[in-house]
């Protein structure tokens, strides 16, 4: 990949540009994505943490591992959250790039296991991904699937 993958911890000033970032992908507010970001700065926790690929100055990807990801099983943590590329630049791995470099600094964190929840099929299986279950909203009627993925897999 040409492209290189940054921690939100090694690169502390990019905090704003990166909730904007987000917020723009996701329509979360930005506050919720600072308040996460401060968290992730302040501490030497595992979670949260946020990743982002540059293109330049250009924010081109993205994820973040929060305690949960809107979903109703809190026992299922922590989750790999907002995983997205810009258009232009997908189909050149780097999603997959991100998922196995977060998963890699997650487990030097002491986290041997992550939880993901999306709608997409097929998708993240090809990085090493296993469906799980069914999850519900946190306080609403839909359902997601949730994936999992242990150290013994990376």
């Amino acid at each position: 990949m040409k492209y290189k993958i940054t921690r939100l911890i090694d690169r502390p000033k990019m905090k704003k540009q990166a909730a904007r970032w987000f917020h723009e992908k996701w329509g979360i507010p930005m506050e919720a994505y600072l308040e996460s970001m401060e968290e992730c700065l302040g501490k030497q926790n595992a979670v949260p943490q946020w990743y982002f690929v540059m293109d330049d100055e250009k924010i081109i990807a993205g994820l973040g591992v929060i305690e949960n990801d809107f979903h109703d099983r809190k026992d299922l943590a922590p989750n790999v959250c907002a995983v997205y590329v810009e258009e232009k630049y997908r189909r050149q791995g780097i999603a997959g790039e991100m998922l196995n470099f977060v998963c890699t600094d997650m487990e030097k964190k002491g986290v041997d296991t992550l939880y993901l929840v999306t709608d997409h099929t097929s998708f993240y299986e090809r990085y090493g991904w296993t469906f799980l279950c069914m999850v519900g909203e946190d306080g609403g009627p839909e359902v997601s699937r949730m994936y999992i993925r242990r150290a013994s897999g990376w």
